[in-house]
């Protein structure tokens, strides 16, 4: 009998779910609203991870009832061990036919296992950001990731609501952006279809949504590439945030990963990445006192693959991995390259 392994990547914004061959042959996806557990509630977030299965079931032509071997689940908010195992022991007991095994962890484990062999450091920056170490022994370390009330800086939720923040405070005389906030301000109003401040009083209060805030980013971003300086500086000063997150793990990282042939592994895991270049002058320049080298990937693919490998580990399945068709190489950079 044929076995199949699930992965699903739970975020704030979407999620998607895999059904993989034991072979690692990747039969189906499917596609769904976000899975973060704080956001959505334990329940709801459940039961989207089956119908997120179910989907992509039916989608690798699989029957409905179809029993997995093994199903990882590599989520937004799922820091917490014992919020994991509640988790996992949840999707269990209400729905006992859909896997044999199931594995929870943060989407930054997924991610890391997903790129490295080895372990290494994520740093995600999508709706919100997170950052995790990961040392060859299986030890684990955070930095980030308290949600918008406490954190979540270098995202495109803190991006959004630091545009929104200067705006005002440059209207309520409190304080003076270096660069005009004109095309900003266009962006603002273009996309929250509001023509003064008071009309965003509706978006944080009777309509907040943390998702469709952080929407503003991409067209901050669209301005930042086509020259806006006020813009440019906010993906800087992401780029900077990031980096901070790196520096604040270095004391636990490992010094195999420090001093491996390409320097620190790290993977980036989110949409924000796409304006790499914006961040990179930033980021750099908060890392590069602290480093002698790193090597920053991405993901080609989801992060639900090294929720596979996790559960497939999990159910003594041997899964077939190939790392370096995972990801492609988005910066290295070392102490001697010219220019820094």
């Amino acid at each position: 009998m044929t076995s199949y392994i699930g992965g699903i990547e739970g975020g704030g914004g979407h999620s998607v779910a895999h059904i993989f061959t034991a072979d690692g042959k990747e039969l189906a996806s499917s596609h769904g609203p976000g899975t973060n557990l704080y956001l959505e509630g334990m329940e709801a977030t459940v039961q989207r991870f089956h119908e997120l299965i179910g989907a992509a079931l039916a989608e690798a032509g699989l029957p409905a009832d179809t029993q997995l071997r093994a199903l990882g689940i590599s989520s937004s908010g799922c820091e917490s061990e014992e919020t994991n195992a509640e988790l996992r022991e949840l999707v269990m007991k209400r729905y006992p036919g859909l896997t044999q095994r199931c594995v929870v962890c943060s989407d930054t484990v997924g991610a890391i296992v997903t790129g490295f062999p080895r372990g290494g450091v994520c740093l995600i920056s999508g709706t919100g950001s997170n950052s995790l170490l990961l040392n060859p022994d299986g030890s684990v370390h955070r930095c980030g990731g308290w949600s918008y009330m406490f954190g979540d800086e270098g995202s495109a939720w803190w991006i959004s609501q630091r545009a929104l923040k200067m705006v005002f405070d440059e209207d309520d005389n409190l304080g003076t952006p270096a660069h005009s906030t004109t095309v900003a301000r266009g962006c603002i109003k273009r996309y929250f279809k509001v023509t003064d401040r008071f009309g965003m009083l509706e978006h944080a209060y009777t309509s907040f949504s943390k998702p469709h805030f952080a929407g503003l980013c991409q067209h901050l971003a669209a301005a930042a590439l086509e020259g806006d300086q006020f813009c440019r500086e906010l993906f800087v000063d992401a780029g900077r945030w990031l980096g901070r997150f790196v520096v604040a793990l270095l004391p636990k990282v490992s010094p195999d990963l420090v001093h491996a042939p390409g320097g620190l592994s790290l993977v980036a895991v989110g949409a924000v990445f796409k304006s790499w270049s914006l961040m990179e002058p930033g980021f750099v320049q908060q890392v590069s006192p602290h480093l002698p080298a790193f090597t920053l990937l991405q993901l080609t693919g989801s992060l639900a693959l090294g929720a596979a490998y996790m559960a497939a580990d999990d159910a003594g399945v041997e899964f077939t991995k190939d790392f370096a068709a995972n990801s492609h190489t988005l910066c290295v950079w070392r102490k001697t390259d010219p220019g820094w």
